[in-house]
């Protein structure tokens, strides 16, 4: 049972700790069981301080003017769930399967941006997993994080290979790599934000730096490489690049990583708000401009995740399945008349029309993708 009181928490009066990212947004139907959370600029006021083990639910609303998330942290800042790019006067639900009693932390995050307005949340109750009797849990996470794995190995050669071609000078081969290798973080960019400060390192924009923070990963040198020309802290900021990849690797190659299958479900709909949230409109790849690559990275590693899910689906909810499918192939054919080469046309040729449209398909898939997850728990 969850305990029904009501905590109140504001951003000046909390301790701050490590991070995340953004998503999309559609109205949920609560059950009277759901916790509650409503955002504004500047507090997080949540229902309930306890959940027991098991599926807790919360039913998140922004009152605020700011985009907002919310995660649900294990210890070390281990994201058990999160719901990214809620807009003012929306409200998303997230459904996050928590098997062990313990402390965990909430954390709403006005504008997307910083560490977050955070709160403990107490669970008690035996440890558990979800009935899985014919045993089709356990295949869809093992399945996917075998993809997991696979697409951070890729990333690891790709990676190293866009380093050597930076650290050279050779500022065409490493502008040509640069989308190359990006593609394998992408597809797979919700489980890095699921190791605390690991996306940051590798991911930020310029536009979300904060006062005094270091700027590091991809898109440092993506400006490197289109805007400024090489720098004197170039090869550094290249060298820890590849340094974080590794320990992205270390992490997924863990013995005791694991992923619920909620969390797979997650993944697959906080990849499409990735691309609903910043690549739509161009700000993710300012200075290059190959959003295009991230587009159809995304989409891939939603569908790959919805394809690990896919028994489950297709037994409790076959019409969903189908119109998730149709869906996918839908966004697919808008994505490949963009297409040249082995990559994309650059996305600043792409205009506004044809964005929309692009973006009306997103919103198509999403709205199927986002019923996933009920489905997977239960719901």
């Amino acid at each position: 049972m969850k305990t029904p009181r009501r905590t109140t928490f504001a951003l000046a009066s909390v301790a701050l700790l490590p991070l995340a990212l953004a998503g999309c947004t559609e109205k949920s139907t609560a059950s009277t069981d759901d916790i509650t959370v409503t955002a504004s600029d500047d507090t997080c006021d949540v229902s309930a301080d306890s959940g027991t083990t098991g599926n807790n639910t919360f039913q998140v609303t922004n009152n605020g003017s700011k985009v907002t998330e919310f995660y649900v942290y294990a210890e070390g800042d281990r994201a058990m769930g999160e719901v990214e790019n809620i807009g003012p006067g929306l409200t998303r639900q997230l459904i996050v399967s928590l098997p062990d009693a313990g402390t965990y932390q909430l954390a709403c995050k006005p504008g997307m941006v910083g560490n977050g307005i955070r709160q403990d949340f107490t669970v008690t109750g035996d440890s558990m997993s979800a009935s899985d009797e014919s045993g089709q849990l356990a295949e869809a996470a093992d399945g996917y994080r075998r993809y997991i794995r696979s697409q951070v190995v890729a990333l690891q050669d790709t990676t190293q290979q866009f380093v050597d071609a930076v650290k050279v000078g050779n500022v065409e081969q490493a502008k040509a790599l640069f989308p190359a290798s990006r593609t394998y973080y992408e597809r797979i960019e919700p489980e890095a934000e699921s190791f605390g400060e690991l996306d940051p390192k590798l991911d930020l924009r310029e536009a979300d730096l904060e006062p005094g923070q270091e700027w590091t990963g991809f898109h440092r040198l993506e400006k490197d490489l289109w805007v400024t020309g090489p720098q004197p802290d170039t090869n550094a900021i290249a060298d820890q690049l590849v340094v974080d990849v590794q320990y992205l690797a270390d992490q997924v190659n863990a013995e005791d990583y694991t992923i619920d299958p909620t969390k797979i479900a997650g993944d697959a709909q906080g990849l499409l708000d990735e691309i609903s949230t910043s690549k739509i409109t161009g700000e993710e790849d300012i200075f290059s401009h190959t959003d295009l690559w991230d587009f159809q990275a995304n989409v891939d590693g939603s569908q790959a995740a919805v394809a690990a899910l896919q028994p489950i689906i297709d037994e409790r909810n076959p019409e969903l399945s189908a119109n998730i499918t149709q869906r996918f192939a839908d966004l697919d054919a808008e994505l490949a008349q963009y297409r040249q080469g082995d990559g994309f046309v650059f996305y600043d040729t792409v205009n506004e029309q044809q964005r929309q449209e692009l973006s009306r398909k997103i919103d198509a898939l999403s709205a199927e993708v986002s019923q996933v997850q009920g489905v997977v728990a239960g719901a």
